[in-house]
């Protein structure tokens, strides 16, 4: 049977990649990113009762109204912006299906889209199975920004949407204030749609200031922002999340949603809205994370591994250029399969490979895990 594939180029993804040739060799997975922690006892009880007490119908397409509401005293809390709950926030299945979602209700035949790469490696099949047309604004290291004018070029009368990500993955990178005015400036006037993987919103270090597009009022006005609760509650399995969105933008979201899950499970979401009633449960994740940050980059200090500034998300870069000039991908592979390491090349994550000799370490991991793993790690010369 002949089969014409909407996605020819895509095969197995390097997590799936490197997770299998870190159980193959008994290596540490420092590659994809989840923790080897556990989630909240309370959390976990919470979602438990509620499974328990019958809680297991469905619940309405949108999300379960309550937890909707206190995602908008959270949005209140953290950004004072005001959001609907009944028409601008949508309970999605993870963070990766709000994306898809979100291309899918807006993308047409031959719409450009333009990814700032290293890019989530999700956004770009979304585009293409949509039929539209990826166009890469490549970051280059080791600082990674953006040359605002540079990026202003790739825009066109085709150009339908921009994805960014702060704090980023794979990078570990922030958006500044001033990089989300220029966005801000180069859409103002336009039909151009932001969507804004802000995923990690409360893994942000050293003092920063999230600048989420809810603290833009004209941005957000043609912008869909992404949220999970898997990233942030250390529970990526659960595989829930949120898009918050203008109520004719969320009108046209929920309109493929429907059709792709209707509904997210109904259980987690009574357990959500009750852990959210205490905002410690967020609001302390700076710290939480940033301590595993310095703890391993600080075991890492005097290795010929060369630590990137990680600003946010739980990943951070490492130069190996002193060890080695081998692609990023060869590098890994070897880390892998001789040191007992898994990491992630920073290469596969744009659309013409760029080599930037740094590879993608994941610090969510116990102390005892990142000890073990700077022992190894140290032992590359």
């Amino acid at each position: 049977m002949q089969i014409k594939s909407k996605l020819p180029s895509v095969g197995t993804t390097i997590f799936s990649v490197m997770s299998k040739l870190a159980a193959e060799h008994s290596a540490i997975n420092l590659s994809q990113g989840f923790p080897n922690f556990d989630c909240a006892d309370l959390l976990k009880e919470r979602v438990n009762f509620h499974m328990t007490a019958g809680k297991n119908q469905y619940v309405p397409m949108a999300g379960l109204p309550i937890l909707r509401e206190k995602i908008a005293n959270k949005v209140k809390l953290t950004y004072s912006a005001t959001v609907n709950p009944e028409t601008e926030i949508t309970i999605t299945a993870g963070a990766t299906q709000a994306l898809f979602t979100a291309i899918a209700a807006f993308i047409q035949k031959d719409d450009e889209v333009i990814l700032i790469e290293p890019a989530y490696d999700s956004y770009a099949p979304a585009v293409e199975v949509m039929g539209g047309k990826v166009v890469p604004y490549a970051l280059k290291g080791p600082d990674f920004k953006i040359n605002w004018l540079d990026f202003a070029i790739l825009i066109s009368s085709k150009t339908k949407m921009i994805i960014i990500n702060t704090p980023h993955n794979p990078i570990g990178k922030t958006l500044k204030k001033s990089d989300i005015q220029k966005l801000d400036e180069l859409t103002r006037g336009t039909d151009i749609l932001v969507i804004s993987d802000e995923v990690y919103e409360h893994l942000i270090y050293d003092g920063q200031v999230h600048q989420s597009v809810l603290l833009f009022p004209e941005l957000y006005k043609r912008s869909l922002i992404v949220y999970s609760f898997g990233k942030t509650f250390h529970n990526t399995g659960w595989k829930i999340g949120y898009c918050i969105a203008p109520d004719y933008l969320s009108k046209e979201f929920r309109k493929v949603h429907q059709f792709n899950v209707f509904c997210v499970n109904s259980f987690v979401q009574y357990g959500l809205a009750d852990f959210l009633s205490e905002a410690s449960h967020y609001l302390e994740l700076p710290n939480f994370y940033q301590q595993k940050r310095d703890y391993f980059s600080g075991l890492l200090e005097g290795s010929a591994l060369k630590a990137l500034p990680s600003e946010g998300s739980y990943f951070q870069l490492f130069d190996y250029s002193k060890i080695s000039n081998e692609p990023d991908t060869e590098f890994a592979k070897r880390l892998t399969i001789e040191f007992g390491v898994a990491s992630i090349p920073l290469s596969v994550f744009y659309t013409h490979p760029l080599q930037n000799n740094c590879v993608r370490l994941c610090f969510a991991k116990t102390e005892e895990t990142l000890l073990e793993a700077s022992k190894r790690l140290k032992c590359l010369k």
